[in-house]
């Protein structure tokens, strides 16, 4: 077991924001290089990315699954190993077929690396009290973006798309890899029984997919369309791709307000909090017009962060270490079908308006807040 929990947070850390920068995050800097290169049309590699979505949601409850069977240190080290062969290849990719198989391969990486291995070696390690250590690396992983896109362009800049991409994946063997084989627990406690059926969909996990299933589908929405209603509430382009902005810096500052302000709330309380932040600043802006629409993108941003945080503490909470990587995974496994078709659906809505947009995300918040009702330890 390491023997500092700083390291070992750091180390955690260190892996999502490579993780998320290296794939969730690629193509906002790389899509267009790649498809300019290779004759591609932009959005066949979105297209892609979408079924590196679908397969990451198909492969997470297996992941999960290996995760309470062998630890944590296994499962990152394979995703590590998954992501640099994808990027190998989409690096090296001399036809666009390469490069649109190599952007669906992001998706076995993603489906093993993306928070839920984490959270599952700080649950074996920590137990019920693995929140300040979850809400850490969370903190930490939020800067996958803010960190990512940067990265990406100077990388694109100094060494082309193709250089870009082999750096990423360097990044993965040569810094994620060594960190989770050295510093990572084989496993952090025996193997809680031996493998049986998978985790039943009892009331409780039914009610958090429904959650988060909300709560993914208008992160992922936003992520795509934020500037674009905010222009559609009267903001111009320059300024509203600058306020567009405040919902990440309003991410991070919640999940540190989580980590050194709520760590003492029921988490139960602290997400249906959550769930209240984007209707908040989605009233606002409608009712206020044009000088109130920031209040969208720090609505957002505040109530995404403390959901993100929750995503890994509600499970631990309500039912225990016992199975947390699988019933984690398989609490998440709807999310990540709707997060796919997220993008689109919501861009029919703000097609006919932002303020159907601004309905439609306010009212799946009011099924979220509804959801939290019934919450209690198993």
């Amino acid at each position: 077991m390491p023997s500092h929990p700083v390291r070992l947070i750091a180390v955690l850390g260190l892996g999502q924001v490579v993780a998320f920068a290296s794939s969730y995050y690629l193509l906002g800097v790389l899509a267009d290089p790649v498809a300019s290169a290779l004759d591609l049309p932009v959005a066949w590699l979105f297209v892609a990315l979408t079924g590196a979505f679908l397969i990451s949601a198909v492969l997470s409850p297996l992941a999960g699954r290996w995760i309470d069977r062998c630890g944590g240190r296994e499962v990152l080290s394979l995703s590590s190993l998954a992501f640099a062969a994808a990027l190998i290849l989409l690096g090296l990719a001399p036809h666009p077929a390469i490069a649109l198989l190599a952007v669906l391969a992001l998706g076995p990486g993603m489906g093993l690396g993306l928070y839920g291995a984490a959270f599952a070696v700080l649950a074996g390690i920590h137990g019920k009290a693995a929140r300040g250590p979850i809400t850490a690396v969370s903190l930490i992983g939020a800067a996958g973006g803010a960190v990512g896109w940067p990265a990406s362009v100077l990388l694109v800049s100094a060494l082309g798309w193709r250089g870009a991409c082999l750096a990423w994946a360097g990044a993965h063997l040569m810094l994620c890899l060594p960190a989770y084989r050295l510093w990572l627990p084989r496993r952090v406690r025996p193997a809680s029984a031996p493998p049986g059926p998978p985790v039943p969909w009892d009331p409780t996990l039914v009610r958090l997919a429904v959650l988060f299933c909300g709560a993914w589908f208008i992160a992922t929405a936003l992520a795509a369309h934020l500037p674009r209603l905010l222009e559609r509430l009267g903001l111009e382009a320059t300024t509203a791709a600058a306020i567009a902005g405040l919902m990440g810096v309003a991410a991070i500052l919640a999940r540190a307000v989580d980590l050194f302000v709520f760590h003492r709330a029921h988490p139960v309380l602290t997400a249906r909090l959550a769930t209240l932040c984007h209707p908040v600043g989605a009233l606002a802006a409608m009712g206020l017009g044009t000088p109130a629409a920031f209040a969208v993108a720090l609505g957002q941003g505040v109530g995404n962060g403390l959901l993100s945080v929750a995503s890994g503490v509600l499970p631990l909470v309500l039912y225990g270490p016992d199975r947390y990587g699988e019933r984690q995974a398989r609490m998440l496994m709807p999310a990540r079908f709707v997060q796919a078709a997220a993008p689109a659906l919501y861009g029919v809505a703000l097609g006919h308006s932002a303020a159907l947009a601004l309905m439609l995300s306010t009212g799946i918040c009011g099924v979220m807040f509804a959801m939290t009702f019934g919450l209690r330890p198993r």
